[in-house]
């Protein structure tokens, strides 16, 4: 049972944090609740429109290219430091093969990009 202590400790202040952030919450929060303290905020701008409004598929299309290059690079940093470590890295016989798969990694990346740039998604209408 003593090894449950820190346990039971961290679960003790996770509510206690909790129910002081609810009660601070409701004492300093708003009394007169008005339709300009309800309005959510949008960056210091009055939201105009439906928030519910469609978007531009150029919108969706970005955000996608966003994460396939961004998901790149997750997968170049680590190898770029594990090349180099030396001992602790990539053994030395299969470092040519590591480099021959991350250069057929980054060569579909750009066929992607090449791809995405000739069919106008970069360009803003």
């Amino acid at each position: 049972m003593e090894q449950f202590y820190p346990l039971l400790v961290y679960v003790v202040v996770l509510v206690g944090f909790v129910a002081t952030n609810l009660i601070l919450a409701y004492i300093a929060g708003p009394r007169k609740r008005t339709s300009v303290k309800e309005m959510p905020y949008e960056s210091g701008m009055d939201p105009v429109g439906d928030a519910r409004q469609p978007f531009d598929v150029k919108f969706y299309i970005v955000a996608i290219l966003f994460l396939v290059f961004d998901v790149e690079l997750l997968f170049l940093y680590p190898w770029a430091v594990s090349a180099y470590i030396g001992t602790d890295g990539i053994p030395a016989a299969l470092r040519g093969t590591v480099f021959a798969v991350m250069l057929v990694f980054m060569a579909t990346l750009v066929i992607a990009y090449i791809y995405a740039w000739r069919k106008g998604v970069f360009r803003w209408r």
